[in-house]
Parts: C-alpha cells; structure tokens; sequence
C-alpha cells in the first residue's frame, strides 16, 4: 500500500512551469475583437464608399445619410473582407466565453444552464451565418439567420441573468441593457421604410441596428466581471518529468474568499471549487480531454437538459392538434349546409362532440390515462390528419368524425383526472399555437383536411410531427404528477368534502362549456376580434387594425392572458382569477367589443382575450375536482352546451334559412351575454353554495418555466411572421400610367370550393391573371366557427399587395363582402341594407384614388328573389348613395338577383334609373346574379369567366378608362358607350389574357375560361374621349 502511495507521487508533475490565464481576460478579447470588427467596417465603409452603402431601394444620399449593417459589412471591399478576417478571430474567444460561462454557472439540480449553452452556441453558428452570407449572396437566408440570432438572444440574456451568482450585483445590474427597448423603434422605421417607403427612415433604423450590435456586444463582454469575481483561470502546467512531457491543463474557479492554490493532485483533474467545499466530476471524464468533451455532450443532450424539454414540446404539440382536429370538423360538415342553403343532414356529426360521454365508463377512462391508451387514441386521432388525402368530402366528414372522437376521449380523459393547472396550461398553449399556425398560413391552419399541397397545407410535415411526438409520448417515464388516476384524486379527501365538491359539478360544467366555445368563437384565429372592431377607413387610414398586420397582437394578449396563472403563485392565482371582480373585468371588456369600434372595440376584444386565457387553468381544474365522480357526465353536460352556442352563434347570420331562425336573428348580443353568465359559475360569489370553489390551483414551478419560457417563444414568433408577412412595397396597379382600370365582382361561397377545399389560392390565381385592380368579393364573413374563424382576404392581400376594407364583421350578421383595392382608399363606410324580412344585405362604399380622380366604389350583396319587399328597399338604399355622389365617377359591382330590364319592383331599374348608373353591356340578356354598372368612365371591355371549381358563381370584369384629370365625364349617349370592337382595334394594354380563351372541355385555366360570349367584349373609345 505504501510503495502504491510511492508510486502514484512519483508521478505526479514536480515542475513549476505553469500559465494561468485570467478567464476574464478571454470575455476582453472577444470584445476588443467584435468592436474592432463592426467598427473598422463602419469606418472603411464611411471612408471609402459612402454613397454606395448609404444608398437603398427608397432613396440615397442626402435623404438616407448613415449606413446600415449589411450594406457596411457585405457590400463592398475591402470593408467586407477585414470585417470577415476579424469575425472569424473572434469565433474562438466566442466560443470559449460561451463554455466558459457554462462552466461557472453549471449546477446538477437545474437544466437551465445548459439550455443558456445550447442556445449560446446555435446565437454564434448563426451570426457566422449572416456574416459570411450577405444580402448580396442571399437575402432571405441572411433574414432567416438574423432572425435566428436575434430569437436566441432572448434565452441567451435572460438566462444569463437569471444563472449570474446572486453576489454580483455591478454584473446583475449591467445586464439589463436597453438590446430589447431599441427594437421596437427599430422595427416602426423598418415599416415606415419597406411599406410606406419614407425616404430618410432607413438612417434611422440604422441608428438603431448598430445600437442592437453595440449593446449586444456589451452584454457578452460583463461576463468579464463574472470570471473575474468568480477567479475562474485556466491553468497549464508542463511537468518536468522526463518521462512525462505531456503538458496538462485544469480549469478552475472560487470565490474571493478561497483564492486557488497550486494543485497537488493529478493535472487532469478538473476541481471546481465553491465556498461549501468541491464538486468533481466521474472519474472517467479524467481520463483524457476528448472524454471529457463526449461525456459533456451526452450530458446535455441526453441526462437532464433534454428529456424535460421535449416531453413539454410534445405535450404543446399534441394540445396543438387537438385544437387542429377539433376546429376542423365544422368547417369540413358545414360545407355540405352552405350547398343545400339549410338542413343538409351533416349537422348531426355535432354530435361527436359529445363522444367524452364514454369517459363514464371507469375501465375506458382508466385505460385511457396509462400510456398506452394516450399513444393509441391519439395516434387513431391522426388519420384526421390523413384526411386531407380524400377527395370525396362525405368521406372526408366520417373521417374527421371519427379523429375528433379519439381526439376528445383522450384528451378529456387527462382533463378530469389532473386536477391541477397542467391540463390548463397545456390546452391554452395548443390554442395559441393554433393561432399563431393560421396567423403563419394566411389564417388557415395548415394541418386542416380541408388543406392540401396546392390549397396551402402542410399535411405530411404535420403527420410527421405527430407522429415524433407519438414516438416521445410512448417511450416517456411515467410521470404521475401530472396524471393521477381516479382513486389517486381521492386519497385524503374526506368524504364530507367530496359531498360538496360533487354538488358543483353542474357550476363546473356549465362554465367549461361556456368557455371552450368561447375560445372556439373569438380566439382560435388572431383576427377575429380585429373583424369585430373593423368599419374601414377615413382620410386615407384605416379607422382600426389591420387582421395581417396586427393579428399578432392578439396572440400576445392571449400569452400574456396565460402567462398569469403560470407565474403567479397558486394561492394568489385562485383568489384573483375567481374573484367577482376579475369577472367584472371579463363582462366590462365583451362589453366594449360588443358595442365599440375600431381601436376601442379591438382593445376591448385584447382585454376579453386576456380574460378568457387567465381562467381558462382555473375552469379545467374546477371541473376535475367537481366532475371526478363522474366525468362522463360533466363533459356531456360540457359538450352540450358548446354544440348549443355552435347552433345558436350560426343562426344568429343564417336565420332566413333555418327553422326558429327568427327568434335568433342579430341577437349575438343575447349568445354573448349568456356565455358570459354560464362562465359565471367560475367564480366565487358571496354567500351562495358556489362561494367555495375548492383548494388553490397548484402550479409547479417546473410548469410555470416552461410555460413562460413557450409563451415568449410563441409571442416573439408572431411578431416575426408579422413582420416576415409585411408588404415589402405598397399596393400599384398592374398598369401605372395609362388609365386602365380592371374590375371585377365575384361571389366565392365562403371560401369552399366544390371539393370541400379552401379556395383562396385559386382566387389569388385568377385575380392575379386577370390582372385586377379592383375586386369585390362576396359572400366572405368566415368569423364564425362553422367557416373556421378564417380570413378570406389573407393571401390575396399579402402576395399580391392590395388595399383591402374586411366590410362588415361577424357582429353585422351578414354574409360579409370585402373590397380590394390596388389605388388607395380615401374612404370608406359600411352599410346595411334594408332587410325587414330576409337575409341581411351588407354593402361597402368607397372612394379610391384612381390615378388622381376620385372614383366611388360600391359592393353590395342583395337578398334573394323570396324577400321581394327586402330587394326593392335594397334597391333603392343602394341608387339613393349612388345618386349622392354625382357627378363623381361610381362604379358598382353586386350581387342582385334579376333579370335585366325587368321593370320594378325588381331591382334593375331602380338601380340604373335612380342610381344615375349605366349597364356595363345592357344588350347581355343572360344575367341574374351579378351586375356590373358605372358612371363617368369610359368603359372599353366586359367579360364572363367561368367558375372552375372554385365556387357555384361566374367571375364578371369590367374594364374602364379614367377621364383627364379634372374632366367630369356626364351625359354619355348609348352610341358612344356602345362602340364595339375587336381586340386588335385597341392597345394590347386592353387585352384580357389569351390563355383563358377555351371551353369546358379544353382551353382556359385551371378550369376557368371565358364563357357566354366566349371571348371578352371590346368598347372603343369614343372620338372625343378625354383621356
């Protein structure tokens, strides 16, 4: 024993070589480095090519006089080259500050550390990306990958703070620098330069993205101030031995108290040392420097800073398809009801909602909550999913139904027996994730069967996923806190308590119910509170917020909404989230969305969402304490209620055309007022039986740092999609310059096309070939439920760049019309039209700038040939704000229902005669729904496309010429209007494309061609037109 004791001090190194190097030392050169790097680019850029890098798609010096970060960086030499020689020095010290601060922040009972390193390393791959990458090379990789870098900062600075050692407050304080504060002026010059193309607002927004790289570099340079209070120093030794002439290395760090001294142990080893004494790690990370490095991987990836991660990922995922399963199922029946304008028979898959009464079987619930049952329900769930692959939608419908079944029993298995805030947090996660999912996909979800490649879906990316998080779930640990059983519920739970606790399951049903439908109605798409509050626009502006350009703000009321039982602690969340004044505040803000407009009503919509998130854990979790005894009928008493205000929320528009609709029409006040009293229930009312609710909400704190941590993700995501989606140029017409303006009117059927798909990307391609500068769509409230909660106008809007009026909300209880524009709205008003008896006609009026002349546009979508006193009232509503405007230009574009000439009470004359309108071709005979009249321009074509698959009504054009500026064009006699010609007697910029030209039977495109006359109808311009 002793001659090993000899043995092993023999080996030990005697020599006293030994460099030690201060790890602070390592935090100055990178800074050092990255200053001199961004600022020997600024200085050379200035220097040598100011004018060049100064210059941008807007404007050049002297409106723009200071330049941004890629142009100085990526444009030019010989500023592009020394800035890439001296980045690429800096990766090293980079890298070494990222580990390092692992090292010093390292701790076995916490993962955040090595999440801080992981994100750390992907910020520095992706700063050497859109480094070498330039917006020359590539502008949307460069994009992605500043994005990517400017995302992971958020977990890099905030789990920095949070890991810096509670001593060092000068750290502490200098951490929190103004990197987030400087990005929101940022991005409102970066708007006011790509939309609005402000010259001048690209320096300012300069300004601010070299403020962003000063401070970034500032926040890694005071982790200098932690190496050095903490003495962490890498120490070199080189033994000497001469049968050793291995150089070994150790890092070590301590507290100011216990300065480090020479080792007198092995070399290899690492010591980290601490006031409360030492922590080494397994032998074998000793052994050599390359297991050291291995064993730190496997670490990370596969021991504790993993496997939690993921397993809530996949929890978020699978919330999230539920969300997308259950959402898809009215959309898929409804389209069957919108074919038959009534009863169709489909409603009755409704019912399926009702599937979680089977959780009454105690032997089904239970082995719904073992892992099996999880994988297994929700992987039968997926082949709705699947669905997207059957073209036939009466099968598509049974196979939704069915997903939706698995679905609900698997989910509301979980529900009712995890009585804390999990099931909750979990279930308003999915839904924001839903939203942000269509906020991404121009407000359609894109694992919907109704989606499809070509349609805008992304079906096999999503089963993929599924399909991953299916493969998590089943090979998980148990986890029982988050899962407890039936039996598991009632331990400790006197019988007295579960007596009263089971009195208030018929309070605690009512009110999920109430709740799940209104998260269904107004929160499952980011803007659907913004259609509520929208009334159009005023000098130029829209009067509220625009669905693509601030739908991320509702996804951020609705995280922050969520993030308030998750943070605060459980004691605290009860008591505030079930006091009658926070039910106050729920009521006061459904009140002002109700009754107020434009910024108010959608602030008052914002506020409604915070309301709905906060209680939605406290909801959940009254249910399952209230409803363990028996969920089957909690959920179906649940259920019911949600397919009640299913019903009643459509009939409320669909009256005319349903059995009792008469007693629901425009009465959305009277849904909503009964949502809010069946939520009511939730809350603790003095002095009743419902005053106690039962024990706080529990919240781990596990589940309270991930939820925050998904919220912010999810958040910050939205404002990137929102400002990835911003038009990078404002709206023009297809044809500057000469005059022309193109029209058209089109009746869409809800966004459905005849296979039960969506059909906004085929709109888009006809508007788009049509070359359409103006475009009036009817038949495009999709705000409610049965429609998806989606927004038709999306896609149009967003690539191909139009102006666009949502017309009136789901609140108007319309059928909905919307305006696009490619001239500018000066103004615009909603109306609806007089309609005692039927339907309600909505109708939009605008004024656009068309090339410098103001022209009124009027879209209108009338009552049916049944209601004739509706139609004749219509009529003459819409020929009196016609009339009014004379002798301004009018176009109108509408949905009338008559044949034309018919004298009145039909709609024809009173619309030509009193509204002082002409018949864009009063010889075309064979018309009965859609109208084309105008005034004051001179028209020079007219065609009728086909409507493919699209939906069941034609697309009619009408082309026009606008006067010479300040010519009023009045008195136009029938043989100027009517100078017909051939196509070749008129400048090819008159021509409607050739490839529609062709049959049903070949020709045309995608199924549309022209059709009636078979070609487009050409007008001459008269002799003396003043053009």
């Amino acid at each position: 024993m002793a001659g090993r004791n000899r043995k092993q001090h023999s080996q030990r190194p005697t020599g006293r070589d030994r460099l030690v190097v201060d790890a602070s030392y390592v935090a100055a050169i990178h800074t050092c480095l990255a200053l001199a790097a961004f600022g020997s680019a600024l200085l050379l850029g200035c220097a040598l090519h100011f004018k060049k890098i100064v210059r941008n798609g807007v404007a050049g010096y002297p409106d723009e006089w200071f330049p941004s970060v890629s142009a100085t960086i990526g444009d030019w030499y010989p500023e592009r080259n020394l800035f890439q020689i001296l980045i690429a020095i800096t990766s090293g010290p980079r890298f070494c500050v990222v580990f390092l601060q692992y090292l010093l922040n390292h701790q076995s009972q916490s993962s955040l550390p090595g999440w801080v390193f992981l994100c750390g390393i992907i910020r520095t791959l992706s700063c050497g990306g859109w480094v070498y990458i330039t917006s020359n090379d590539d502008h949307d990789v460069h994009d992605v990958l500043m994005i990517l870098y400017i995302l992971c900062n958020v977990p890099w600075m905030l789990g920095g703070i949070h890991c810096t050692p509670t001593g060092h407050t000068e750290s502490r304080r200098r951490r929190y620098v103004l990197f987030f504060g400087s990005v929101i002026p940022m991005i409102y010059f970066f708007v006011q330069h790509k939309v609005y193309r402000i010259p001048g607002a690209y320096t300012w927004y300069s300004f601010f993205e070299w403020g962003l790289i000063l401070l970034d570099i500032l926040y890694d340079s005071v982790t200098g101030i932690d190496f050095e209070r903490s003495k962490l120093q890498e120490r070199r030794t080189t033994p000497s031995t001469s049968n050793n002439s291995e150089s070994t290395s150790t890092v070590e760090r301590s507290t100011e108290a216990e300065r480090p001294t020479p080792s007198k142990t092995d070399a290899t080893d690492v010591s980290v040392k601490l006031k409360s004494g030492s922590f080494t790690p397994k032998k074998f990370l000793a052994t050599s420097q390359l297991r050291r490095v291995l064993s730190f991987i496997a670490d990370v990836y596969f021991c504790m800073y993993i496997r939690k991660p993921v397993m809530h990922s996949t929890d978020l995922h699978l919330a999230y398809l539920f969300w997308s399963i259950v959402t898809s199922l009215l959309t898929t029946l409804f389209y069957f009801s919108i074919w038959e304008l009534g009863f169709s028979g489909s409603e009755a898959a409704l019912f399926i909602y009702l599937s979680p009464v089977l959780l009454g079987i105690t032997p089904l619930l239970q082995w719904a909550t073992t892992t099996k049952g999880r994988v297994t329900l929700r992987l039968l769930s997926l082949i709705g999913l699947a669905a997207y692959k059957l073209d036939d939608p009466v099968t598509r419908l049974f196979v939704v139904g069915g997903a939706n079944l698995f679905s609900l029993v698997s989910h509301c298995a979980d529900w009712m027996t995890c009585p804390d805030a999990y099931q909750g947090l979990l279930l308003g996660l999915g839904l924001i994730s839903s939203s942000l999912s269509k906020h991404a996909n121009h407000s359609n979800n894109p694992v919907w069967p109704m989606l499809n490649e070509e349609t805008g879906g992304y079906n096999k990316m999503g089963m993929a996923l599924a399909l991953l998080a299916l493969l998590e779930l089943g090979t998980r640990p148990p986890a029982p806190h988050h899962t407890p059983t039936t039996s598991q519920k009632g331990v400790g739970t006197s019988s007295s308590h579960e007596h009263d606790t089971a009195s208030h399951w018929l309070a605690s049903s009512i009110a999920l119910g109430s709740l799940f439908f209104t998260l269904h109605c107004l929160l499952t798409d980011s803007s659907t509170i913004i259609a509520w509050s929208w009334t159009g626009y005023e000098s130029r502006k829209p009067r509220g917020p625009l669905p693509h350009l601030y739908g991320a703000v509702t996804i951020l009321a609705q995280s922050l909404g969520l993030l308030i039982p998750a943070v605060l602690p459980s004691r605290v969340a009860s008591a505030l989230l079930t006091h009658i004044g926070w039910f106050a505040y729920g009521c006061v803000s459904a009140f002002i969305m109700y009754n107020f407009r434009n910024w108010l009503g959608f602030a008052g919509g914002l506020n409604l969402a915070v309301f709905c998130m906060s209680i939605t854990p406290s909801v959940m979790s009254q249910a399952a304490m209230n409803g363990f005894n028996k969920p089957g009928r909690t959920l179906f008493l649940a259920f019911l209620l949600v397919i009640i205000f299913y019903v009643a929320n459509v009939f409320t528009a669909a009256y005319a055309f349903v059995p009792g609709g008469m007693y629901f029409r425009e009465r959305t006040d009277l849904v909503l007022v009964v949502q809010l009293a069946a939520m009511s229930f939730a809350f603790r009312w003095p002095k009743t039986r419902f005053g106690r609710l039962g024990p706080p909400l529990h919240n781990s704190k596990e589940t309270a740092a991930y939820t925050a941590a998904f919220l912010v993700v999810l958040s910050l995501s939205s404002v990137v999609v929102t400002i990835f989606r911003w038009p990078v140029i404002g709206p023009s017409p297809y044809k500057p310059g000469t005059g022309i303006l193109n029209t058209g009117i089109w009746t869409v059927h809800f966004g459905f096309d005849n296979a039960g798909r969506d059909s906004q990307r085929r709109i888009r391609d006809v508007i788009r070939d049509m070359q359409l500068d103006v475009v009036g769509l009817l038949e495009t409230d999709l705000h409610r439920t049965v429609y998806g909660n989606r927004d038709l106008t999306r896609v149009i809007t967003e690539e191909l760049g139009y102006y666009v009026d949502l017309g009136p909300g789901p609140n108007m209880h319309t059928w909905g019309a919307a305006l696009l524009s490619k001239f500018p709205i000066i103004s615009s008003h909603h109306h609806l039209l007089p309609s005692p008896h039927g339907e309600l006609a909505p109708a939009i009026e605008a004024i656009l700038d068309v090339y410098g002349t103001e022209v009124t546009v009027v879209i209108s979508h009338n009552g049916q040939e049944e209601d004739a006193l509706d139609r004749e009232l219509q009529s003459k509503e819409l020929a009196r704000i016609m009339a009014e405007s004379y002798p301004r230009p009018v176009i109108f574009l509408g949905y009338v229902v008559t044949k034309p000439h018919v004298p009145r009470p039909a709609p024809y004359d009173f619309l030509v005669n009193d509204g002082l309108m002409y018949d864009i071709d009063p010889h075309d005979r064979d018309r009965w729904c859609e109208y084309i009249l105008y005034r004051g321009l001179y028209r020079t074509a007219y065609a009728r496309v086909s409507r493919g698959i699209v939906t069941d009504t034609e697309l009619q054009i009408g082309q026009f010429v606008v006067p010479k500026h300040g010519f009023n064009l009045v008195n136009q006699t029938e043989e100027s209007r009517l100078l017909r010609a051939w196509k070749e007697q008129l400048p090819e910029d008159h021509w409607l494309p050739m490839e529609y030209y062709g049959s049903e039977r070949q020709g045309g495109v995608n199924g549309h061609y022209y059709h009636v006359f078979d070609t487009p109808l050409y007008y001459r311009l008269p002799d003396d037109a003043h053009v």
